[in-house]
């Protein structure tokens, strides 16, 4: 019989990165026990589309991760509506709400992140909301049907993604910004700006540069005045100004917390017996310059599987570089890496035969393409993230020219002894093939 099996690891959170891990314990041979343990009573459901479904006649916001039938099918114990109150390293016990208490052999925290909310005079009026899970998005939903105006105050991606969906519905939409440009920080200020033209011509107005004062109304939400002493109508009002991430529980048991869960590349905590996963992490990478807290989706997958493998006895690091997307009016917004504040950024020229409105940006270190970012060009950033990962060195002519083949030189063998040699740009225009793009 295998040595595991009769070990048992829990998994707290039924996010992303938590049903990752479960799957991934019996992808590498686990043959313990394993339970998801998962506060909400809904079957475990994917987050990118909570934003990108308001408007619809019948959304479903609560799309599965996987089946139910997959947990039977994997042995994995899911108990839905059950909080975990508390973890004790010394009995390495798991206790429940329910009055009940497990015993884990491991425990993995994939306790994700709480948005934050503004103190502010009328916060608690009615119709000032979030958007993180699917009752939040069912809320917003049946407000949104009801009209505007609508003020959403951030313009993260989420706030953006609810600005969009809400006047492509016919809305009145106004983004209350605290920054000079919505994503700026992510983006830099140059595909900011192509974003925020998105947005404008669609018909979304912008304030930015200003916070909000006060919420206004009697009971309902009517207003929102800003700093400026600007009073905005609004019928619903969208906060997505950030978030924290739920270390409650992790730093109850003792486990080391800064700005997040403090992880290794396996996803091990400074308690043997407990690791973490996804947005609730502070965790390090070989393709960035300092260790820090990645909100994106695919991160979450990705390093909750690393922690399934760790857990099942199959060590590897988490090294998948940094991905994410969002779609704003049709368009569909991707990044590959992070840049930092030093690194060189690469606007490419358009290309005159394309007309879709999209861009493509890079940025580079010492000539070593670091991270890309770019609208509606998903076969470019598929080869950017390749030369991403292979650190390749690549001239900022070659980069800028739309004549250049990054898939070519993605596919390009890597020279044996020279990795650090710039691609020259009259060796890297070879025309691209005529055909239709790749789909995401």
């Amino acid at each position: 019989m295998d040595g595991t099996a009769r070990q048992h690891h829990v998994v707290v959170g039924g996010s992303a990165a938590g049903i990752a891990a479960a799957l991934s314990m019996r992808q590498h041979g686990f043959q313990g026990r394993v339970t998801v343990v998962e506060a909400g009573g809904e079957l475990p459901y994917e987050r990118p589309p909570l934003s990108k479904a308001l408007t619809e006649a019948d959304p479903a916001f609560a799309r599965p991760i996987v089946p139910e039938s997959v947990y039977t099918e994997q042995r994995v114990d899911l108990r839905l509506g059950t909080r975990v109150l508390a973890l004790e390293p010394a009995s390495r016990a798991v206790v429940l709400d329910d009055g009940r208490t497990l015993h884990a052999d491991r425990v993995l925290l994939a306790t994700g992140v709480i948005p934050l909310t503004l103190s502010v005079p009328g916060a608690g009026l009615t119709g000032v909301v979030t958007l993180r899970d699917a009752r939040d998005a069912r809320v917003l939903a049946a407000r949104l049907r009801r009209g505007g105006p609508l003020v959403v105050v951030g313009g993260g991606f989420i706030g953006l993604e609810v600005a969009a969906v809400a006047r492509e519905a016919g809305l009145d939409v106004t983004v209350a910004e605290l920054g000079a440009l919505p994503l700026e920080g992510p983006l830099g200020a140059v595909l900011a700006q192509r974003v925020t033209d998105l947005h404008r011509g669609a018909g979304v107005r912008l304030r930015t540069g200003v916070s909000v004062a006060a919420f206004t109304g009697s009971g309902e939400v009517s207003g929102v005045r800003l700093t400026t002493g600007e009073v905005l109508a609004a019928a619903t009002v969208v906060v997505g100004v950030g978030v924290r991430p739920d270390t409650s529980l992790a730093e109850r048991a003792g486990v080391r917390c800064d700005r997040g869960i403090v992880v290794d590349q396996y996803c091990r905590t400074s308690e043997p017996w407990i690791l973490a996963a996804g947005d609730v992490t502070n965790q390090p990478h070989p393709l960035l310059t300092a260790r820090g807290r990645i909100e994106h989706w695919d991160n979450a997958q990705r390093q909750g599987a690393v922690a399934g493998a760790v857990m099942a006895g199959a060590p590897r690091p988490h090294t998948a570089l940094p991905y994410f997307y969002s779609e704003q009016f049709g368009m569909t917004l991707q990044m590959y890496g992070r840049p930092c504040p030093d690194d060189e950024f690469v606007l490419r020229r358009d290309d005159p035969a394309a007309s879709d409105g999209g861009f493509l940006g890079f940025w580079t270190r010492r000539n070593t393409l670091v991270a890309a970012a770019g609208m509606n060009r998903p076969g470019d950033l598929r080869a950017a993230r390749v030369l991403i990962e292979r650190r390749v060195r690549v001239d900022a002519p070659a980069l800028a020219s739309s004549a250049t083949d990054l898939r070519a030189l993605a596919r390009a063998p890597m020279p044996s002894c020279t990795p650090e040699r710039p691609v020259a740009s009259s060796a890297a225009t070879t025309p691209a093939t005529p055909g239709r793009e790749e789909n995401q």
